[in-house]
C-alpha cells in the first residue's frame, strides 16, 4: 500500500507530511520544509515539479508505516520532560536594576509586589514544583493547576460531559451511565472533596477520587491518563458531602453523607423525620490492581439523621479510625413556609454537636461476619450492631461544626465550629482511653454512647470568627481558614510538634487577610503523614474587586500564600480568578510522584480498559463492513488524513464506528466530529475509540479533526452520506 501512495504526486506528499511530521532527526525539517511549498502548490492546481516529487520519495523511501517513537540518546535518557538546566548564579547590572526600578514606578508596584511576582513566575518551558487537583463545584469536573505559577493545566472532565475531551459526546456514555438512577439520567454533579490515593499515609499519585455531592456518587480518575474511569452511585441515600476521604493505603475510600433522607430513595413526611430518616457513611472497597471501586465488597453504616459532614481518616497514632462531624443533631425539619423556624434557625440551636469516631477494622469484621440488612442490594450495618459491637462513639463538638482534619502524626483531631471563635483538638489517644474505660456523659436518642468532652479534649484555640478547615505543615504550625473574618489563621501545635516552632503551644501566630470569604484551604501534601509546608492555597468563595467584573456572575478567588517562613510571615503572593465553577477544595502533591503517560503505551489503547481494543483498526486493515442494518466503520487517523475518507450507510443503520490513532508524537491529538449527530472525540496518539449512533437522518455530514494537528490540519476530513430509506 505504501508503494502504490507513492506513485502519484498526491500521495507522495501525503506520506511525506505523515513522515515528516513524525520524524525526530534532520529529515524532520528537511521534509516539512519540503511539504509547505508543495503543498501549496498542490492547493492552487499547479503542476508539482519532477523533483520535488523525486525528493519526496527520496525522503519516504522506507516502507511507509506508523511511527515508533525513537529512543533518546544515552546522553539524554536520563533527562526528564521540563527539567531545570544548571543555573549559573544571577548577577544584576547597574542597567538592571535601573530597568526593574523604572518598571515598579510605570506600574506602582511595591518591593513585596515584585517579590511575590519572582516567587510564583515560571519561566517559559519549566514546569512547577507542586500540583493542585481542585475539585470544579457545579461544574461536575476537576481542575489541574500548576503551584506557584497557579496556571490551570486541565480540566478533568467526570460528571458532566465535555466536548474538548469527547467526554459524553460519542466515548465516554458508558462511565456516565453508571451514575445514573433508574428512569433518570444525570448528566451533571457537584464535585466537592478530592482524594489523591494514598500508601503508607502519603500520596503515590497513582489515582485521584471525587465525590458528588447533588447525586451521592463517586468517581475514580486514574491518573496515568487523567481521565475518569468509573462512576459509582450510592444506592442508599440521594446527598452526600463527606467525599472522598481515603484510608492510609486506599483499602477504602469514605463517602460521607450529608442530609438525612429515607434509605433506598422512599417516601416519608417531615413528621417521620426521626424514625424513617437516616444518615450514613460508607466505605467504598478499592481495587488498585484493577483501578475500581469494588461494589461487592463496600458496605455502609446507618447514622442517625443528624447531618453528617466531613469525614477524615486517622493516621499512624490512629490508624484504624475514622473522624467524622455532623449538625443538625436539632433534628431540625424546616418549615419557613409554614411559620416555623428555618432550618437555619433550627439547626444552630444546640452548643453542642456531634463527632463521630469510628472503628474501622470493628465495622470491617461485622460487614464480613454478616452483620448487615440490605437496601436495594446494598449491605448497611445498623446503628443496633454499631452500638453492640463498639464501632461507633460520639464526642461532643461545638459549634454547628465544618472541617474535621487529623494532623500528620495522627495524635490530635482538630474540629472547627462554623458559629464557635475557637478550635477544638481532640487527642486520638484520651479518645481510645475514654472508651477503654467507658468514659461516657451520656447516650444519644438512639443509644450511642457519647464520650465525656472534658475527657477527650487537648485544648482549645481561639482563633476567630467563622473557623471552617485546617491544614498543617512541616514546622509544627495549622492553619484554619476564617470565612467571617476572611483571613488565614496560623497557630502552634502541642505535643511533639512544640520542638519545632518557637511559640508556646495551641497559640494563635498571625492571621493573613484574604479576598474575601475562605472557605477550604490547601497546603502542600498537607493532608498527609509528612507536609511540605511552603505553600498555601485559600479557596475564597467571593472575589468582589479582585478582577474586571464580568457580569453580576464572578469568579472564585484562589489566592497563593507563602508559609515557608515562621512566625508571622505569611503574605499572600498572587491571586488566580477561577470561572469555571464553584471549587470546594484541594490538593497539592509533589509534581515528581506523578508519572502521567505522554502518549498511551501502545497503538489501538483502550483508556477505558487500559489495554489493547482487539478490535481497534490497524493501519491497512480500514474497511466497512455490512450485515444487514448493521454497519461497522474501522478506521484509522493520523497526519493528517483519516482513512477511509468517505463513509455511506443508509438511513436507519444502526452504526458502529472504531477509530484508532496511528499517532506517536507527543501532543499529536487528533479530534474527530461529525456535525448533526452531536459526535466529537479526542484521539490522544494511540488511542482507539469505539461510538455507536442510528443513522436517522439522511444527508450528507462532513467529518472532520478538530485539533489542529498539521499544516494539512483543515484537509483532514470527510464525508459521511446517509442515503435515503427508499419510501
Amino acid at each position: 500500500m505504501a508503494d502504490k501512495f507513492l506513485d502519484t504526486p498526491r500521495g507522495a506528499l501525503n506520506a511525506l507530511i505523515y513522515r515528516g511530521n513524525t520524524m525526530k532527526n534532520r529529515q524532520f525539517k528537511f521534509a516539512l520544509a519540503l511539504a509547505t511549498p508543495l503543498a501549496f502548490l498542490f492547493a492552487v492546481g499547479a503542476p508539482i515539479p519532477v523533483i520535488g516529487f523525486s525528493l519526496a520519495r527520496s525522503v519516504i523511501a522506507a516502507p511507509l508505516q506508523a511511527p515508533v517513537e525513537q529512543a533518546p540518546p544515552e546522553s539524554k535518557k536520563k533527562k526528564k520532560i521540563g527539567a531545570a538546566k544548571e543555573e549559573k548564579a544571577v548577577e544584576f547590572t547597574p542597567a538592571n536594576f535601573a530597568e526593574i526600578q523604572k518598571l515598579a514606578n510605570d506600574r506602582k508596584l511595591t518591593p513585596d509586589d515584585l517579590l511575590a511576582a519572582a516567587k510564583t513566575y515560571q519561566p517559559s518551558g519549566r514546569h512547577d514544583e507542586y500540583i493542585m487537583f481542585a475539585s470544579g463545584g457545579h461544574s461536575g469536573q476537576m481542575f489541574v493547576i500548576g503551584v506557584p505559577s497557579m496556571r490551570l493545566l486541565r480540566s478533568i472532565a467526570v460528571f458532566t460531559p465535555e466536548p474538548w475531551q469527547g467526554y459524553g459526546y460519542g466515548v465516554g456514555e458508558d462511565v456516565l451511565k453508571e451514575g445514573d438512577i433508574p428512569g433518570q439520567e444525570l448528566r451533571w454533579g457537584d464535585t466537592h472533596h478530592p482524594a489523591l490515593s494514598e500508601t503508607k499515609g502519603d500520596y503515590d499519585g497513582e489515582f485521584l477520587f471525587i465525590g458528588d455531592k447533588a447525586n451521592a456518587r463517586l468517581a475514580v480518575i486514574d491518573l496515568r491518563d487523567f481521565e475518569t474511569k468509573q462512576i459509582v452511585k450510592n444506592p442508599i441515600t440521594m446527598s452526600d458531602h463527606g467525599a472522598a476521604f481515603v484510608t492510609p493505603n486506599t483499602d477504602y475510600v469514605i463517602e460521607g453523607g450529608q442530609y438525612a433522607v429515607p434509605f433506598g430513595n422512599a417516601y416519608a413526611t417531615a413528621e417521620e423525620y426521626q424514625k424513617a430518616y437516616r444518615g450514613m457513611v460508607t466505605f467504598w472497597k478499592f481495587d488498585r490492581a484493577k483501578g475500581r471501586i469494588d461494589i461487592s465488597q463496600s458496605f455502609a453504616l446507618e447514622l442517625p439523621p443528624y447531618w453528617q459532614d466531613l469525614f477524615d481518616a486517622g493516621k499512624l497514632a490512629s490508624d484504624g479510625l475514622i473522624f467524622g462531624n455532623c449538625f443538625n443533631s436539632e433534628l431540625a425539619t424546616g418549615g419557613i413556609e409554614l411559620n416555623k423556624p428555618p432550618f437555619e434557625a433550627g439547626t444552630t440551636q444546640r452548643d453542642m454537636d456531634y463527632l463521630h469516631i469510628i472503628d474501622t477494622k470493628k465495622a470491617e469484621a461485622a460487614f464480613k461476619a454478616g452483620k448487615f440488612d440490605k437496601v436495594n442490594g446494598f449491605p448497611v450495618i445498623k446503628i443496633e450492631t454499631l452500638i453492640a459491637d463498639q464501632i461507633l462513639f460520639f464526642a461532643p463538638e461545638p459549634k454547628s461544626p465544618h472541617g474535621v482534619d487529623v494532623t500528620p502524626n495522627g495524635q490530635y483531631v482538630v474540629v472547627a465550629g462554623k458559629l464557635d471563635p475557637h478550635v477544638t483538638v481532640y487527642s486520638t489517644s484520651k479518645i481510645k482511653a475514654a472508651i477503654a474505660d467507658k468514659k461516657f456523659s451520656s447516650k444519644d436518642s438512639y443509644g450511642i454512647p457519647i464520650l465525656d468532652f472534658d475527657a477527650v479534649m487537648e485544648a482549645q484555640v481561639e482563633l476567630g470568627l467563622g473557623p471552617l478547615h485546617t491544614q498543617f505543615d512541616d514546622k509544627g504550625y495549622a492553619y484554619t481558614s476564617l470565612f467571617l473574618d476572611s483571613a488565614v489563621a496560623r497557630w502552634t501545635l502541642g505535643g511533639e510538634y512544640s520542638s519545632l516552632h518557637p511559640e508556646q503551644p495551641w497559640k494563635l501566630v498571625t492571621k493573613t487577610p484574604v479576598q474575601y470569604n475562605i472557605g477550604h484551604l490547601c497546603a502542600a501534601e498537607g493532608d498527609t503523614v509528612s507536609p511540605d509546608g511552603k505553600y498555601l492555597i485559600a479557596m475564597n468563595k467571593w472575589a468582589i474587586d479582585r478582577f474586571f467584573p464580568t457580569g453580576p456572575l464572578l469568579a472564585q478567588n484562589f489566592q497563593l500564600l507563602d508559609i515557608m517562613q515562621g512566625g508571622a510571615a505569611m503574605p499572600v503572593l498572587y491571586d488566580s480568578p477561577i470561572g469555571v465553577g464553584e471549587p470546594h477544595y484541594c490538593q497539592m502533591i509533589k509534581a515528581d510522584k506523578l508519572h502521567p503517560w505522554t502518549i498511551y503505551p501502545e497503538i489501538g489503547w483502550d483508556p477505558q480498559k487500559q489495554a489493547i481494543d482487539p478490535l481497534a483498526p490497524k493501519a491497512g486493515q480500514e474497511k466497512v463492513v455490512r450485515n444487514g442494518k448493521e454497519v461497522e466503520v474501522f478506521m484509522t487517523a493520523v497526519r493528517s488524513h483519516y482513512f477511509p475518507e468517505n463513509v455511506e450507510v443508509n438511513e436507519g443503520d444502526n452504526v458502529t464506528w472504531h477509530i484508532t490513532s496511528l499517532e506517536r508524537t507527543m501532543d499529536a491529538t487528533h479530534g474527530f466530529c461529525i456535525g448533526g449527530y452531536n459526535i466529537n472525540l479526542s484521539l490522544e496518539p494511540g488511542e482507539a475509540a469505539t461510538f455507536r449512533f442510528v443513522a436517522n437522518k439522511a444527508g450528507v455530514y462532513p467529518y472532520y479533526c478538530t485539533e489542529f494537528c498539521s499544516a494539512l490540519h483543515l484537509e483532514m476530513a470527510g464525508y459521511f452520506r446517509v442515503k435515503p430509506a427508499a419510501k
